[in-house]
Parts: C-alpha cells; sequence; structure tokens
C-alpha cells in the first residue's frame, strides 16, 4: 500500500480531466494515492472495495463517491472482477475558489465541498441521476461539459442520499506530513498480512516503542492497527470469497488461525457472515 503523489493535468482547453476507463479488473490500477485536486469517481456497474482514507467498505451496483483534495484513495477497481467501468472528473481546487466559491448562487455546493474532505458516497436516485449526466457529459464539448459538471454538483449538493465516509477530517493533512512513516507501516501490512503479524516489528520499523507506536497510529489514522489490519484482511477475504474459495480457506490464506473468530471479525466489518457475503455473491453472478 504505498501512497503515491499523482499528478494530474487538465485536458486540452478544459478546466478539468474529465476520464472514461473500461478495463479488466485484474489489469485495473488501485494504487493507493492522493492528489489536491477535488474527484468525482462513478463506477458505472459492478462491484469493488471503497478504500478512502482509514476507511474500508464494499460497494454494489457501481459507486458514485466525490472526494477533496489530498484525501487519500485507492482506486475502485480494488476487489473488483470482470469488466471496469468508470467515469472521473478530477479538478483543481484554484479553479473551484475562482468559478464557484467566489459566487453567492453557489451556497449549497459550497456545503457540499466543504463534507468532501470527509469523503461522501451517494445512493439512491441522486446516484442514478448523476450517472446519466456524467454518461452523457462525455459526448459534450469543453464549455457545456463545464456547465453539465456545475449543475452535477448542484445535484449533489442537494440530495439526501449521502453518507460521509470518514468520521473525522485531520487524515489529509497528516498523510501527507507522516507519508514516509505510514508507507512503511502499509507496505508491511501488504506483504505480512496473511502472517502473525508482530507489533514490536512494525513498531521498530517507525522508530517507535510499542506504546508509542499505538498511540501514533491511533492518532494519525482514527482506529487501532489491530483494527486496520483486521480490516485489511476482510476485505482481501472479499475477494477470495468472490473467487469461490471455501470459507476456511479465506479464512488462513488472510492471517486468521481461528475460523469461529474470523467469522465474528467478518461479521463486525460488513455485517454479514461470510457464507452470506458467499451466497449473495453467487447469486448475483
Amino acid at each position: 500500500m504505498k501512497i503515491e503523489f499523482e499528478i494530474i493535468y487538465p485536458d486540452e482547453g478544459s478546466s478539468f480531466r474529465l476520464l472514461h476507463t473500461k478495463t479488466k479488473a485484474e489489469d485495473y490500477s488501485w494504487q493507493y494515492h492522493y492528489h489536491p485536486e477535488y474527484e468525482l469517481v462513478c463506477v458505472l456497474n459492478g462491484s469493488g472495495t471503497r478504500h478512502v482514507g482509514n476507511h474500508f467498505s464494499s460497494y454494489e451496483n457501481g459507486d458514485l463517491v466525490f472526494l477533496g483534495p489530498n484525501v487519500p484513495h485507492a482506486g475502485f477497481g480494488l476487489n473488483a472482477h470482470g469488466p471496469h467501468e468508470e467515469i472521473v472528473i478530477q479538478i483543481r481546487e484554484d479553479v473551484i475558489n475562482e468559478s464557484i466559491i467566489a459566487r453567492p448562487e453557489m451556497s449549497a455546493i459550497i456545503r457540499l465541498l466543504g463534507n468532501t474532505k470527509h469523503g461522501i458516497y451517494f445512493t439512491g436516485n441522486t446516484k442514478e441521476q448523476v450517472t446519466r449526466r456524467l454518461k452523457r457529459l462525455l459526448k459534450l464539448p469543453p464549455f457545456e461539459r463545464f456547465i453539465e459538471f456545475i449543475s452535477i454538483l448542484q445535484i449533489m449538493a442537494l440530495s439526501p442520499d449521502y453518507q460521509l465516509i470518514n468520521p473525522t477530517t485531520e487524515l489529509s493533512s497528516l498523510i501527507k506530513k507522516n507519508n514516509a512513516r505510514l508507507q512503511n507501516i502499509f507496505t508491511y501490512v501488504e506483504h505480512h498480512f496473511t502472517e502473525e503479524i508482530d507489533i514490536q516489528k512494525i513498531a521498530s520499523l517507525t522508530n517507535l516503542s510499542v506504546p508509542s507506536f499505538c498511540n501514533y497510529f491511533k492518532k494519525i489514522m482514527n482506529t487501532t492497527f489491530t483494527e486496520f489490519v483486521n480490516q485489511y484482511r476482510i476485505q482481501r477475504a472479499c475477494s477470495l470469497l468472490q473467487q469461490d474459495k471455501t470459507i476456511a480457506e479465506t479464512c488462513f490464506e488472510c492471517g486468521f488461525n481461528n475460523v469461529a473468530y474470523f467469522n465474528k471479525v467478518f461479521k463486525t466489518i460488513t455485517r454479514k457472515t461470510p457464507s452470506a457475503f458467499k451466497k449473495e455473491k453467487l447469486n448475483l453472478n
């Protein structure tokens, strides 16, 4: 989970970058990264994992997420299977400030933009309506694209169909400040999540004592290190269960050494038992 800084340039003749990608999920780059631009991501169909800040959750039947500047996130093809198609808009903060924040007509959008530091995902009618508008936006010339983008922001700003992804807002600035140290931690977890993780070893990677490391991680990530590792393991487990692994195989391949404990942690994080999750995925397929 190396944290990358992504450099983004707007499209020629446009105030923002517009991407429409279609790829196989297994070829998709889901690198954990951050950038100073706002980002609107619309996954047109399929399922996968949201990894935004320190939050892990699953989405199904597409996704619509709006992120603020410097909110770290993985690509939304994480743990997806089969074809993956998405539309992405990335726009610089200074463009937003000059075009929107200075205008009194934009009061609802200004509130929306304030919430993007948490990360926001949209559901229901809003998700369907914005998805249709984004598909139409792809076919428009630059001026009409910008006007349509403002209209999409207003739809999301007035919507009740949303949830904030991260409860706290400190992570974006802290991620940048602590990038090198956190990168060592995340990389270690990525390489060793199948094993019993030695807290003494990972504390030594950060040049901290075990108590200092635990306090540091909780302060930065707003979750304990154990909780973070379990969240990471369960998201990997979700991917394995969709690949037709048995519950026992998944349990041991994801670093758990007890099926009963694995079932308990899985249900706590996903609110479903592994068997219910597996059955649901098989029915969808």
